[in-house]
């Protein structure tokens, strides 16, 4: 087909919009002057992440699953994105469930997002000749490695086909496959993004993401339920950080290959606890509750790469981060609630 001609702004979807980083990405697009449409179900994300989006005139919401056959042009409301004639330049496809406590209840949309929604996804990107960028995520590398060795894009990592975690952790390996046929065969233009654990404003409540249910539980002098032990380590890059990673990406030239995005400093979760804890002046007590399959400590990423190509770093520094995650946090934690 004969590349789409932008008039003023380019149209750019974003799949899992209404999610925790999907919701930022979508805000942050908005600020740059594109259009954007934004895809979600809801499955493990809240209509409450984009209520401020809504009124924006380039600014679109589809509730949709992507495990079903998506037809933009059979959208009304999307007629002013001129979409038979300008099209889609940009993909950003975060859609995924990502609920640790509620992991079991969700396999089979996991699957199936990483198979079929990559499919129905990807085949639209092909008929718009779209950029794409697929969210994908380190669990692709395995686990953290004996040697603590930070992971390079180059390596293969692996993981266990079987395991009751293979729909998530193996379904992201095989969505990045999907990712380089696709662009082997219809010359797309494909990045893939593996993004390291993310904090920050939206993330819901009570799902096991430890850190906003730390917040929420300091305040009412509650326990802080550590979902393992002690030696839990883990990095942490704020969401500001992640999303601004994620469009230097997709405005990068074509061809450089998968990219690591997150921080790069191990940090023990009992010490996140621990500040947490001080500053919200809580007395609170952390303690330690059996691990959920979903949320386990993973490996480091180096950074290198994306430091040479994009020029990115994390630049949110740890106690900031959280300040500003406990200031959304408290006021608006009725709406942060996970209910379905």
């Amino acid at each position: 087909m004969p590349t789409p001609v932008v008039i003023d702004k380019k149209n750019v979807l974003v799949t899992g919009g209404a999610g925790f980083v999907g919701s930022h990405l979508c805000e942050a697009l908005l600020k740059t002057g594109a259009r954007v449409i934004c895809l979600d179900n809801f499955v493990t994300s809240q209509e409450s992440n984009i209520d401020q989006l809504l009124q924006h005139t380039d600014f679109e919401f589809i509730r949709h699953d992507i495990n079903q056959p998506f037809d933009p042009e059979g959208f009304p409301e999307l007629t002013r994105f001129k979409l038979k004639f300008q099209g889609i330049q940009e993909i950003y496809h975060m859609a995924c469930p990502t609920s640790p406590k509620k992991f079991d209840q969700y396999r089979m949309q996991t699957l199936l997002a990483n198979s079929t929604g990559m499919k129905n996804v990807l085949d639209l990107a092909v008929r718009f000749q779209s950029r794409f960028l697929q969210a994908s995520t380190s669990v692709v590398y395995g686990t953290r490695p004996a040697d603590r060795h930070p992971f390079r894009e180059e390596e293969s990592g692996g993981s266990d086909v079987l395991s009751p975690r293979a729909c998530y952790d193996e379904g992201k390996r095989f969505a990045e496959s999907m990712c380089a046929t696709y662009q082997q065969v219809h010359n797309l233009d494909v990045r893939i993004a593996r993004m390291f654990r993310t904090y920050g404003p939206r993330m819901p409540l009570y799902d096991g993401q430890m850190v906003p249910d730390f917040i929420v539980n300091a305040f009412d002098g509650k326990d802080l339920e550590i979902y393992g032990d002690e030696t839990f380590m883990t990095s942490m890059v704020y969401v500001s950080d992640m999303v601004d990673g994620l469009i230097k990406y997709m405005a990068a030239p074509a061809g450089i290959g998968p990219m690591n995005l997150g921080s790069d400093v191990d940090i023990p979760l009992l010490e996140v606890a621990h500040r947490i804890i001080e500053m919200t002046g809580s007395a609170s007590k952390v303690t330690f509750k059996e691990a959920l399959l979903f949320m386990t400590e993973l490996g480091l990423p180096d950074l290198s790469k994306v430091k040479e190509k994009l020029d990115w770093m994390p630049l949110v520094g740890l106690d900031d981060g959280l300040k500003q995650t406990i200031d959304y946090t408290m006021a608006h934690r009725s709406l942060l609630s996970f209910q379905t």
